[in-house]
């Protein structure tokens, strides 16, 4: 693997980095795509994706240092060792915020940013791949596993390449909601994302090396299951957009029932 990609006058370049660079360019070429679609700002796309980024990082830094509290070292204080859903929910309550803040309508924009999310995710967990950073799995004998003797957290044996599983997963779950988000309901959309990402993890989580939490389940795959029970919540709304004629609009929103006419009968 190769977690430094190159140096720039003597300042090393980590493949954990840039990937997270990339990942959140891509979120923001999507997501102001699709703002312009919807005649929003694209300047507030890039404002999102940054906040997010910042303070997604930040919360997912924090949620890891508070689960090895009792066992902490200097190395737990660098650029390695973050924790998914703690990103995630930080991510989250900014996302709500700067909504809120710039009047946008929060379950179409969670519907159209849950497509570049997943691309984000999916690249990221390439660099964690690429870096060798230790989220990977136990040893297989499978024809794709894979040895990481240069990783941040190096081994020589090959093991399941589960940051590998979680970025196809990923990749797929965004071209899924890619191509739906103009025809379902942001529920639906969300909910899928919801629903296909946090089922995703849990079975990743199987082969993964994490410590068990309650029932022989990790604290990730408890995650995964809150996740999963929203997106079902979501789902059960309807899937399909109503089309015109039939009661409502194509952008998703109830059509107003038309005045009928008036008429005036003048008496002689």
């Amino acid at each position: 693997m190769y977690p430094i990609l190159f140096e720039i006058f003597g300042i090393p370049i980590s493949s954990y980095g840039v990937s997270k660079a990339l990942a959140a360019l891509a979120a923001f070429v999507l997501l102001a795509r699709e703002f312009r679609r919807l005649r929003w700002d694209p300047d507030v796309a890039g404002t999102l994706v940054m906040a997010t980024t910042i303070v997604g990082f930040l919360g997912g830094k924090l949620y890891y240092l508070a689960e090895h509290l009792g066992s902490l070292t200097i190395h737990d204080f660098g650029t390695s060792g973050f924790t998914w859903y703690g990103g995630f929910l930080a991510g989250l309550v900014t996302f709500v915020v700067v909504a809120r803040r710039h009047r946008l309508p929060l379950p179409e924009l969670a519907a159209v940013s849950v497509a570049p999310l997943s691309v984000a995710y999916g690249i990221g967990r390439l660099g964690c791949l690429l870096a060798g950073d230790g989220t990977y799995g136990p040893p297989s004998d499978l024809p794709w596993a894979m040895a990481f003797p240069n990783g941040t957290m190096p081994t020589t044996v090959p093991v399941h390449p589960t940051p590998l599983y979680e970025a196809v997963a990923a990749f797929a779950v965004a071209g899924l909601l890619w191509t739906v988000r103009r025809r379902w309901r942001p529920s639906a959309v969300i909910g899928t994302y919801a629903l296909l990402t946090g089922g995703a993890r849990f079975l990743i989580e199987f082969v993964r090396v994490n410590d068990e939490a309650v029932l022989g389940l990790t604290q990730p795959q408890l995650w995964s299951l809150v996740l999963v029970l929203a997106g079902a919540v979501l789902l059960a709304l309807p899937v399909w957009r109503p089309a015109y004629g039939q009661g409502g609009r194509a952008d998703g929103r109830s059509q107003p029932t038309p005045r009928r006419p008036t008429i005036s009968v003048r008496r002689s």
